[in-house]
């Protein structure tokens, strides 16, 4: 890889990533993806990320080397005075902070919007932490089985098994992350529709709450509420994958004509135009009941005859796939100094300003001379900072 022009719609767009873990790296990652030169920030013992979970060497886990490319990478020391000033020094040269420091630590290290919008009177600055600033929890730590715990997502697990569950997967922290990018653009298209740049805030708690209510708000949402929250189709028992004579597929009949060509193809005559089958909210009600009288059908034939007989009568289906098989359809890239890593490519195709992977995950500290220097320190004064922890070596 030889750091191309970047030719994505974010060109020419520089971001300060003052955050950490998942969510904030995740978020600048796809800025980054977009064309954006994304400078990272970090300590010098490095983040979380570098640790969770193995990688090819020290300081680099298999989850780093696609959340940290397409990032240049500083390590300082911010409680120092010299290090919070190159911190703002490089500010200035920035269109875009990214956070998710507390307010309490932020205020600390006197880097807060205040501070940073004097060396940058247009900058955007968005700070993504787990609980509102002007609520009572704003300086309490979140983290994301906290947040899905207190989004509904547990609650959720146990209406449809009767026991309270987190789904496996980073879901507040990438929802949070996929959030800020949007906050982000949007402020950017103020400050290039009136020259504003402006503060922005993005509380875990508030992005996963508004994504889990979007189905489950449900009955609840009238006033007075008609029923219960919870969407009842996402939440039957019965919603799962089903077992096929060789495997696992995810059938999911959506029209009356898709019940009716299974329940034809099970022996099911009886069942063709049921009452419950005729309308989408009959479906709704009775999925549960829908989605048991379907188990046993597909348990009948193969995977590969459900999915090609779904495929020739437009019944929505696929093959239930594991998490291996996904990661190595992946291309296979080369990293400098770790070796071959597969890489998650860019999820979004852009006609006229592809997005790209233009640097692969840096080591801590290697870009920190280069852009400590186009800040406008001087070599000695990036000597005085912090020593050979702008370094690798």
């Amino acid at each position: 890889m030889t750091d191309p022009v970047a030719l994505g719609p974010l060109a020419g767009v520089r971001v300060l990533d003052f955050s950490s873990v998942v969510m904030g790296p995740y978020a600048t990652q796809i800025l980054g993806d977009l064309g954006a030169d994304v400078i990272a920030i970090e300590e010098a013992s490095g983040d979380t990320n570098r640790i969770m979970g193995p990688g090819p060497g020290r300081g680099m886990s298999g989850i780093s080397l696609n959340l940290l490319r397409n990032k240049r990478n500083v390590c300082l020391d911010l409680k120092s005075e010299a290090g919070r000033d190159a911190f703002l020094r490089i500010a200035a040269t920035c269109d875009v902070v990214v956070t998710n420091l507390r307010p309490a630590p932020l205020a600390r290290l006197r880097l807060d919007y205040a501070a940073i919008r004097e060396v940058r009177a247009d900058i955007v600055m968005c700070q993504a932490h787990g609980w509102p600033s002007d609520g009572v929890d704003a300086n309490k730590p979140a983290y994301d089985d906290v947040i899905q715990a207190s989004a509904g997502i547990a609650d959720a697990f146990e209406r449809q098994s009767g026991t309270p569950a987190l789904a496996p997967t980073l879901v507040a922290d990438k929802v949070a992350g996929l959030t800020i990018v949007y906050a982000v653009l949007a402020a950017m298209f103020h400050r290039e529709r009136t020259g504003e740049g402006q503060f922005v805030e993005v509380p875990m708690i508030d992005a996963l709450t508004s994504f889990t209510l979007v189905e489950h708000g449900c009955a609840a949402i009238p006033e007075p509420p008609l029923g219960s929250a919870g969407y009842s189709r996402m939440l039957a028992p019965e919603r799962r994958p089903y077992a096929t004579t060789d495997g696992w597929v995810a059938v999911l009949p959506y029209s009356a004509s898709n019940y009716n060509d299974l329940f034809r193809e099970g022996g099911r005559l009886d069942l063709i135009d049921d009452a419950r089958v005729l309308s989408a909210s009959t479906r709704a009600v009775n999925a549960g009941d829908l989605y048991a009288l379907i188990d046993p059908i597909i348990a009948t034939r193969s995977s590969g005859f459900w999915i090609e007989y779904c495929s020739r009568h437009d019944i929505p289906a696929g093959p239930v796939r594991s998490l291996d098989d996904l990661v190595a359809e992946l291309p296979i890239e080369q990293h400098p100094t770790m070796g071959a890593y597969r890489q998650i490519p860019p999820p979004v195709r852009f006609a006229a300003t592809p997005a790209s992977v233009r640097r692969h995950a840096p080591l801590l500290g290697e870009h920190g001379r280069e852009v400590l220097l186009e800040a406008g320190l001087s070599d000695d004064a990036i000597d005085a900072l912090v020593g050979d922890s702008l370094t690798t070596e």
